[in-house]
């Protein structure tokens, strides 16, 4: 398993439908049968400022080259950098523990 975190500072648009964009995206990969419980996505928001952070999770390599060949998968990426006016960082991180 591979973890991701994807940061950036919400810029450009309004939240409410920058939600709803994040919304479909992950609805997407939850319809996607090849991506279906390959692709954990979660999506979270410092309360007190604009700061975002996507924790992502991916079963294996073959299943990050199937969510990256999606069309959804592209129109969203660039979305993201859209928002942030172009100042995205992605970070692989690595598990150390967690509950169960």
């Amino acid at each position: 398993m591979k973890h991701f975190m994807i940061r950036y500072e919400f810029k450009d648009g309004t939240t409410e439908a920058w939600h709803q964009q994040i919304g479909r995206f992950i609805k997407a990969i939850d319809a996607d049968p090849e991506l279906k419980g390959r692709i954990g996505y979660r999506v979270l928001k410092n309360r007190d400022d604009n700061s975002y952070f996507h924790l992502v999770s991916v079963a294996d390599d073959a299943a990050q080259k199937t969510l990256q060949s999606r069309d959804f998968f592209k129109a969203y990426q660039e979305m993201t950098r859209k928002v942030a006016r172009g100042e995205v960082t992605a970070t692989p991180i690595e598990m150390i523990d967690a509950t169960a």
